[in-house]
């Protein structure tokens, strides 16, 4: 099978890893990929975003499946355009994709199919959550407990453009739960939970994610799976726009029960870094029969280990990107074992270099989440370049979460 990869992030690079595992794999491609997707197959310049390049690059490389990472092309239709081209993709379309490309589409959504949501609040007051409707990076969300934080937050997204969504403030634990679908079947993946904001003790702005661990013990992946996600693809089949790809789920437990906080139309970045490296099974054949719509006598189990993913970002992470530092110790950091995953790098006169926020997403396993977490931390201190940032508590005392 050819694959077709869009994106050039480390949720890609984890994706594209386990992809060059498959004895299914004939030829893997990337767009526009990155330093370390091009160590496992062909990169090609062409942008995630740009449908009709997309759709050209496939048919010259006469792909069998197109596998769509970010969210960006998929709110774009890039997925659609390919369909239309006669082309496999493992995506949904710009229809479906809109749960995630439109916060208050997603509320509706919830609403007709009966999932529990943060309310939204009529008037900004703290406490409260305040979130861009569209599209931000996953920079779009301001948890506000003060009028300082409110006022902050409400010129921040001001600054996005757009409508915005308020919501009242949830308390509780935070998780990410995926499934695999074809629309109507699903296939319920490890959960993850991710550490968004950029301090440790969970402070500083929101961010992408600065690191993440899965499995979280005590939750039933399948039972999430059947309670939240179904009755959306549900919902979204009966309005004619059946979703066919990944729908990511972002959860809180409260007291009350699990609230969703948002859906996503793709995997997470950075917890496909961590559950990625737990599939037993080859994911390629589920994700080519989800996009054939028809994921019977399909299954993903997981191993008894745990992961833990620590990004390394750069000095100006979120405001600012990096470019241009040299970055050291990758070989010594997996040859301890550990998986890297290249998020903003380059290659410029023969030297790998940062170029952007999010660096690099150093992942380990174990037998148990302190072990997996000592691992990540042991490589991720071997890794250097001029401002590295990382978060230190990342799966910090979750060790009783994760059973064998």
């Amino acid at each position: 099978m050819k694959v077709l990869l869009l994106g050039s992030g480390g949720r890609e690079h984890a994706l594209a890893w386990r992809l060059a595992q498959s004895p299914a794999l004939e030829e893997l491609h990337a767009a526009p990929g990155n330093p370390g997707i091009a160590t496992l197959g062909d990169c090609h310049p062409v942008r995630a975003e740009d449908a009709e390049a997309v759709l050209e690059l496939a048919r010259a490389l006469d792909v069998d499946l197109v596998v769509v990472g970010p969210e960006a092309p998929l709110v774009a239709g890039v997925a659609d355009e390919l369909r239309h081209g006669g082309v496999a993709v493992f995506g949904p379309s710009a229809a479906a994709a809109r749960i995630e490309g439109s916060k208050s589409f997603a509320k509706e959504v919830m609403r007709a199919a009966g999932v529990a949501t943060a309310a939204t609040m009529p008037v900004a007051r703290p406490p409260c959550v305040v979130k861009a409707d569209g599209l931000a990076a996953g920079k779009g969300v301001h948890v506000c407990r003060s009028d300082q934080e409110l006022e902050t937050a409400l010129r921040a997204i001001a600054r996005l453009g757009g409508p915005v969504v308020v919501e009242e403030l949830l308390e509780g634990e935070e998780i990410s739960v995926f499934a695999l679908t074809d629309g109507a079947r699903t296939i319920a993946l490890p959960v993850a939970q991710d550490f968004k904001r950029l301090g440790d003790g969970d402070i500083g702005p929101n961010t992408g994610g600065m690191g993440a661990y899965a499995p979280v013990h005590g939750l039933d992946a399948e039972e999430i799976v059947e309670s939240v996600h179904r009755p959306v693809l549900e919902e979204l089949a009966r309005r004619g726009s059946p979703f066919v790809g990944v729908l990511y789920a972002g959860l809180m437990l409260t007291d009350d029960g699990p609230r969703v906080l948002e859906f996503n139309c793709r995997f997470g970045d950075p917890e496909t870094q961590a559950i990625v490296p737990l599939l037993d099974d080859d994911p390629l054949g589920a994700l080519a029969a989800a996009a054939q719509g028809d994921l019977r006598g399909r299954d993903l189990p997981a191993s008894g280990q745990a992961a833990v993913t620590v990004v390394l970002a750069g000095a100006g992470y979120p405001d600012e990107g990096d470019t241009g530092s040299p970055i050291d110790g990758i070989a010594d950091a997996e040859r301890d074992g550990a998986l890297v995953f290249h998020a903003g790098t380059a290659m410029r006169g023969g030297r790998l270099v940062t170029n952007g926020g999010r660096i690099l997403a150093v992942t380990a396993t174990g037998d148990t989440l302190p072990e997996a977490r000592s691992a990540a931390y042991a490589a991720a201190e071997r890794i250097d370049f001029p401002g590295v940032r990382y978060r230190r508590d990342v799966a910090a005392e979750r060790g009783e979460r994760v059973g064998g």
